[in-house]
């Protein structure tokens, strides 16, 4: 049976990296693999992207993998609290570490009735900063534990006029 691409981003670093197991490979047994090779402790879960609650380790890969492999994150965080503010008003909500910067917009866009040409038109920016995350970055690239939160800006997008 062929190998599976597993794509991870982990507490620390922003960056997407890449491991293959095969299908049979357990949730447990990729933590072991990335404890290995990132000399991570034993407190890191693992996150399917885009999900609030850990894998169960003893879950096999098989039954996660899309036409891309599968996408997860490795945290000490179980949740990230999130505040975006827009407009003078804040909204704050928890989310799984491997939740991506696209998940967190589309529910801000929904907490302040943004229609969807408005939120298109809107990027979140981390608060008191210019750094814009890209719309894959899972949130929990963003912090580090103990430290499990972050608060963004909904702000809008720099656009060039004439630019297609």
């Amino acid at each position: 049976m062929g190998s599976i691409e597993v794509f991870y981003q982990r507490e620390g670093t922003r960056e997407i990296e890449h491991i293959e197991a095969t299908p049979e490979t357990t949730f447990g047994a990729v933590i072991g693999l990335l404890a290995e090779k990132h000399g991570l402790g034993p407190e890191v879960v693992l996150f399917l992207e885009d999900t609030d609650e850990p894998v169960v380790v003893t879950q096999t890969l098989h039954g996660h993998a899309g036409r891309a492999g599968v996408k997860l994150h490795a945290h000490r965080c179980r949740h990230v609290d999130v505040a975006v503010t827009f407009n003078g008003q804040q909204a704050e909500h928890g989310f799984g570490p491997g939740t991506t910067i696209a998940r967190v917009k589309k529910w801000a866009a929904q907490k302040f009735a943004m229609t969807p040409e408005d939120a298109s038109e809107h990027v979140l920016q981390i608060a008191g900063t210019h750094d814009r995350p890209p719309p894959g970055m899972h949130l929990g690239a963003l912090v580090m534990c103990p430290h499990c939160r972050v608060a963004f800006d909904l702000v809008p997008d720099h656009r060039v006029n004439g630019a297609t």
